[in-house]
């Protein structure tokens, strides 16, 4: 019987180096082909979102009945005070990277390594909303993967102005409850353009885990968020409001103004408090 020498073996690495690469392009290919077209977000406003189908459907599987609280604004509508809190709290670096933010990675691959956990998120705002209108809190990898692309893709397509617009519009901050207007009135029963720096700091804090935290009535562990959050927010100056462009035919551009809901539409109702804080 033949014995295989060196040159055999190398021939199989090599094989099995080119197998596996192949297949890495290959998943890479697929993921990038069938990512979704930011570039209508330009011109559109999003009126759902892949976490709101999410909460629509465990309401579902659960027999119960879910509230959608949900109103859009226009970015000049959105307090300063909110719209520098939730960069204080989300990304400090926001104009600073490109959708990815590879020094907050770097820190957070050093950290959980050190604390042999997943302590640190190194999430962007655009990750952030690229995962919020697209995809799911899932921690499989290709996820991770096209959210990273979409994330390039979005800061590709739309100045920072109309990403800290989306993401204010859109994101969740409480059972049902979506958007920085909505989450104004149901908590402190104001809009969100009259949101206090208080105010403003507690919401952002609560963003890391809006289904637990309520701004309304804010645990110890949310004010110390809060104090944190005001103390930095001098330092920032969100990115100035740019002019939306000219809508391709057949697309609805975003509204030029907004009216105020009746009370009747967004009642003020507190969400009760949780029993105990669970972080996602």
């Amino acid at each position: 019987m033949a014995r295989s020498g060196p040159g055999t073996k190398k021939r199989w690495f090599f094989r099995g180096l080119s197998a596996a690469a192949a297949a890495a392009f290959a998943v890479v290919a697929y993921v990038y082909l069938t990512l979704p077209d930011v570039r209508v977000l330009a011109a559109t406003n999003p009126t759902s979102t892949a976490f709101m189908k999410l909460r629509e459907a465990e309401a579902k599987r659960d027999s119960r009945q879910l509230r959608h609280l949900h109103q859009w604004v226009r970015y000049t509508r959105i307090s300063k005070n909110l719209q520098r809190a939730v960069l204080v709290a989300e990304d400090s670096r926001f104009f600073e990277h490109e959708g990815v933010d590879l020094e907050e990675i770097r820190k957070s691959i050093e950290i959980n390594m050190e604390k042999g956990a997943a302590i640190r998120g190194a999430s962007t705002i655009t990750q952030q909303l690229a995962k919020n209108l697209y995809l799911s809190p899932s921690r499989n990898p290709l996820r991770k993967l096209r959210e990273l692309i979409i994330a390039r893709r979005l800061e590709a397509a739309l100045p920072k102005a109309r990403i800290l617009e989306i993401y204010l519009n859109v994101i969740e901050w409480g059972d049902g409850i979506w958007g920085a207007e909505a989450a104004a009135r149901q908590y402190f029963g104001v809009s969100a353009s009259n949101l206090s720096r208080e105010q403003a700091a507690l919401l952002a804090g609560a963003i890391i885990n809006p289904r637990v935290l309520n701004p309304g009535r804010p645990t110890r562990r949310l004010v110390a968020r809060q104090r944190i959050i005001l103390g930095r927010m001098g330092g920032v100056e969100p990115p100035a409001p740019v002019p939306v462009p000219a809508p391709a035919d057949g697309v609805t551009p975003p509204p030029t103004e907004e009216l105020p809901p009746s009370p009747d539409e967004i009642p003020f109702t507190p969400v009760p408090a949780p029993a105990e804080e669970v972080q996602q």
